[in-house]
């Protein structure tokens, strides 16, 4: 199971962004978080990412709680969760080529090794072709470079997905190319999703099932939010 324990979060302890806020998946669910922008739900989706430390709760994944965050959360913990934004250039350095980009999380855990075939492994699935991998994300399209983001999250097959409005910036074919990508790693690998988003068609096309921000949170813990 993933769980998220009455979580409260924010950047300012007086003014949390989120506030007891509850969800638990199970392996190979798809939970679709629906919430408007504003309502906290991008920082929720850092908690669960082991990106952001929260104020008050508990993260608990695969039964064991969220022993550190970002780069102190334990490599097991860590490497159990891949994480796709919503803003590509904003997740993407700059400095790399798409190869290295989709390589990042392997170079980081000393398996630089396995780099070449699974690349280009992971391109093909996620629709990006070779010539493509030299480029720097200033040289592709938005849509080539979130492929790009979505196969770097898949690198070291994690068994938990968090796509944070991964789509919100894609034209409709892509959309469906990305999420058709997510799925089959999903059902391949017996991944756990949480997708958040406000695109209600969306969400309750692609997810098992949806929940409503204000049904996992105090309603009025997103005023004042500087996160989605």
């Amino acid at each position: 199971m993933f769980e998220l324990e009455r979580i409260t979060a924010g950047y300012d302890r007086r003014h949390p962004v989120v506030r007891d806020a509850s969800l638990s998946l199970a392996p190979g669910e798809s939970v679709g978080l629906l919430g408007p922008s504003g309502c906290g739900k991008s920082t929720l989706a850092r908690v669960a990412a082991l990106l952001h430390r929260p104020d008050a709760g508990r993260v608990r994944i695969d039964g064991r709680p969220a022993g550190g965050w970002r780069h102190r959360a334990p490599r097991e913990q860590r490497t159990a969760v891949g994480v796709v934004f919503q803003q590509p250039r904003l997740a993407a350095d700059p400095r790399l080529t798409l190869h290295d980009l989709i390589a990042e999380p392997l170079r980081a855990t000393g398996r630089r090794a396995e780099a070449p075939a699974r690349v280009a492994a992971l391109a093909a699935e996620v629709g990006l072709g070779g010539d493509l991998l030299g480029r720097r994300p200033h040289e592709v399209s938005d849509g080539q470079l979130q492929r790009a983001c979505l196969a770097r999250a898949l690198t070291l097959r994690p068994r938990w997905l968090v796509c944070d409005e991964m789509t919100a910036m894609l034209d409709a074919s892509t959309t469906a190319a990305l999420v058709a990508v997510v799925e089959d790693y999903r059902r391949a690998e017996g991944a756990g999703l949480l997708a958040v988003g406000h695109d209600r068609v969306l969400l309750e096309r692609w997810c098992d099932r949806t929940v409503d921000w204000d049904e996992i949170t105090s309603a009025d813990a997103g005023a004042g939010s500087r996160a989605g």
